[in-house]
């Protein structure tokens, strides 16, 4: 079913480590947006959207908290290397909870790769959506939370 739209953002514990540096959700709130992304090493769809993910990243650095999760979907998908390996590889420099006992995929009910998770600055979702492509949905809705946020800093 996953989580509900209006939803409090997890807190982001149980990592098996941390990649990219540590966060928790009070550095989060408050602050900025977040986006908040599933992925794992042995989806394809979540490769070629690496690149998407990684421009929309940097594009909106100023105003926008991006957090990688690496949900495993397999005995294979736990091993640390292959995933260190593969946060090299696709650029992901965003701080990454690797999520090996889904204790985050568990507290967003998630269950698909790629999937997207977008908050706002109270940290209430906003925005969920799953599978690949959907890049321009995710900027309208990154955009219209960016938006609500200009024009009422106290919303």
């Amino acid at each position: 079913m996953g989580m509900k739209l209006r939803s409090e953002m997890p807190n982001l514990e149980g990592a098996t480590m941390w990649l990219n540096g540590e966060v928790n959700k009070d550095e989060l709130i408050g602050e900025k947006p977040t986006l908040i992304h599933f992925w794992s090493v042995s989806c394809g769809m979540c490769k070629e959207s690496m690149p998407s993910i990684n421009e929309f990243r940097d594009e909106y650095s100023e105003d926008l908290n991006v957090i990688s999760v690496h949900m495993p979907r397999s005995e294979k998908d736990l091993d640390l290397e292959t995933i260190k390996e593969n946060v090299n590889t696709y650029g992901i420099t965003q701080p990454t909870f690797v999520d090996n006992d889904h204790k985050l995929t568990d507290a967003f009910a998630n269950e698909y790769v790629p999937a997207y998770y977008v908050f706002d600055k109270d940290g209430e979702l906003r925005h969920f959506q799953a599978g690949g492509g959907g890049m321009k949905m995710l900027t309208k809705r990154v955009n219209r939370v960016l938006d609500k946020q200009k024009q009422d800093p106290n919303s």
